[in-house]
């Protein structure tokens, strides 16, 4: 597995996504779309005024710095907007495993399909590039559309994690786990995500 490649600066990109590793100056163009709370129902944080952005900026870029993740912002190439982020997370290098996730779309940019490229980008690059073997997701378990997002990109439901979280109000939360492993993506790639193979 080529674990250093997530030291290096990595630009993804395909004919409608762009995706900028975090540090970019364009983070600060996440102002225009971050304090929207209905991002962070699910996500075990919240960003609702200008130190909470501060603190979010900060602690993405401490995480990479301490290479617990690997962030990305998200850039529609439709209109060269800031969209979102995402990172890889949870790497582990001695399993050849990680999670994408951490991810969150600002709600003009939710069910354009940005998602779904900005997913295939990081599943292609970790399974074709890095070379893990198993690539993860998770989300609330209330959260059926984003449970949904992830089955459409051919992931595998693998169970529910109870308490697995703590939210911003202090309740316990439930994830549901799902995966795609090296031995789908060759066939994944073609039955879910021919839109962006170039031939």
């Amino acid at each position: 597995m080529k674990i250093k490649i997530l030291k290096s600066n990595i630009q993804l990109e395909n004919d409608r996504v762009l995706l900028l590793p975090f540090e970019n100056e364009r983070n600060e163009e996440l102002k225009e779309i971050i304090f929207d709370k209905k991002i962070w129902k699910f996500m075990g944080m919240n960003v609702n005024n200008e130190q909470g952005f501060k603190n979010y900026i900060a602690k993405t870029i401490k995480d990479k710095n301490n290479r617990l993740c690997y962030p990305f912002l998200i850039i529609d190439k439709q209109n060269n907007k800031v969209a979102g982020c995402t990172r890889y997370g949870n790497v582990h290098t001695a399993n050849k495993k990680c999670e994408i996730g951490w991810t969150w779309l600002g709600t003009d940019f939710q069910g354009t399909g940005l998602n779904k490229a900005c997913k295939y980008e990081l599943l292609q690059f970790g399974f074709e590039n890095i070379g893990f073997r198993r690539i993860q997701f998770r989300t609330d378990k209330e959260n059926l559309s984003s449970q949904k997002a992830i089955e459409n990109l051919g992931a595998q439901k693998e169970g529910v994690f109870r308490n697995n979280y703590v939210a911003p109000n202090g309740e316990s939360r439930t994830d549901v786990y799902y995966s795609i492993i090296k031995e789908e993506w060759n066939s994944l790639k073609t039955e879910r995500f021919s839109e962006f193979l170039v031939y």
